[in-house]
């Protein structure tokens, strides 16, 4: 008895289940199948309006005077690509399509480029002041873009690139520029030193260390930088009316001058902003698996 008793003392009782976090317990609770539920329904709701111009630039204009776009529903007969047609019949409309591709490529790929290649030379590169030129870079992100438009459109007027695209390219590539340094500075300054130590020794030069290494290994980050750039300069409207002319107009500002005097020209707008919306939508999820590993790039050590 005492031998059992004692062994009774002795044994340790067995250790309750840890109770999980708060965080853990959210994270259960949000992942549940009425969460999941709701979110599609507001993604659904979120697209109401994409679906009511898509349908929208689907009807003749006497339907639309007529009924509310949800009538295709009981009326598919509405359908109709007349609007399209006319939409490429309008030569104002085709060219500043165009204009906003000339635009938007250049843009994005000189604030990529040049971008990319700031961004290794403030993080790996030694120089004499380069945190307080790094510093001088990331103020100038504070610098709202409505302060610059008469400065530089005066500038612009002097040297003859007022109106040109090439003067909205110019403009939009030296706004996107501190946005892009810092990105990509912060994100070069993760690749491991002992990376760039080992191609150095093996012969490497600062270029092809860049092209070679630094490029592939911030591809992510690159790729988000060039949807945000594109993204902004392809829906951008105040720079384009203010430093644009009849001639170089993008689809934004073209589009704009469609508004009649006593109604809208709306067999012209509807089926012109869905192609103008679209075409930057289709952009980003080509490169959606990039932008979102660039936009996790460091949350996640």
């Amino acid at each position: 008895m005492t031998a059992l008793a004692t062994d009774t003392r002795g044994t340790t009782p067995p250790a309750s289940p840890a109770r999980p976090s708060l965080g853990a317990r959210i994270t259960h609770a949000l992942g549940g199948p009425l969460v999941r539920v709701l979110l599609v329904l507001v993604g659904l709701f979120w697209l109401v309006p994409t679906i009511g111009l898509l349908i929208s630039s689907l009807r003749s204009p006497d339907d639309m005077s007529a009924s509310g776009w949800w009538t295709v529903f009981t009326k598919p007969s509405q359908l109709t690509f007349g609007s399209y047609q006319k939409l490429l019949e309008n030569g104002d409309i085709t060219h500043s399509l165009l204009n906003t591709v000339l635009i938007t490529v250049p843009a994005t790929v000189l604030v990529v480029v040049i971008g990319s290649l700031a961004g290794y030379a403030f993080a790996w590169m030694e120089f004499p002041g380069r945190d307080w030129w790094f510093l001088g870079v990331v103020s100038l992100l504070v610098v709202p873009v409505q302060v610059a438009l008469i400065p530089i459109a005066e500038l612009f007027g002097k040297i003859g690139l007022f109106g040109t695209i090439l003067g909205v390219v110019l403009f939009h590539t030296g706004f996107g520029l501190p946005f892009a340094v810092f990105l990509l500075r912060n994100f070069f300054a993760e690749i491991p030193r002992e990376l760039l130590e080992a191609a150095r020794l093996d012969g490497a030069g600062e270029l092809r260390l860049f092209a070679r290494v630094v490029m592939p290994l911030g591809g992510p980050a690159i790729a988000s930088l060039g949807i945000f750039q594109f993204l902004w300069v392809w829906n951008d409207m105040l720079v384009a009316l203010v430093f644009t002319k009849s001639g170089t107009q993008p689809i934004t500002v073209a589009l704009q001058t469609q508004v009649r005097q006593f109604g809208n020209n709306i067999d012209v707008l509807a089926p012109g902003a869905f192609i103008s919306m679209v075409i930057p939508l289709a952009v980003f999820f080509a490169f959606q698996r990039q932008f979102v590993s660039g936009v996790m790039a460091g949350a996640v050590k």
